[in-house]
């Protein structure tokens, strides 16, 4: 799981377990700071919050086919 962090971090490496992905996460300090918004970032390994411009990077990169 990702560990604590600040809006105010700009790249944030998630797991498996943190999927889906949406920002704020729920271990986010300031978890209310906009509305929640789910990321693609299974295709990729990579995603960018919309809203606050968070970056996000999937450990192991990409993952290939169905759900995790």
């Amino acid at each position: 799981m990702a560990e604590t962090k600040e809006l105010s971090q700009r790249i944030i490496e998630v797991s498996d377990q943190d999927l889906p992905l949406h920002c704020p996460m729920p271990d986010m300090l300031k978890w209310n700071a906009h509305p929640r918004v789910f990321l693609a970032i299974e295709k990729t390994g990579e995603a960018k919050c919309p809203y606050c411009g968070t970056d996000y990077k999937l450990k192991g990169g990409p993952r290939q086919g169905g759900h995790h």
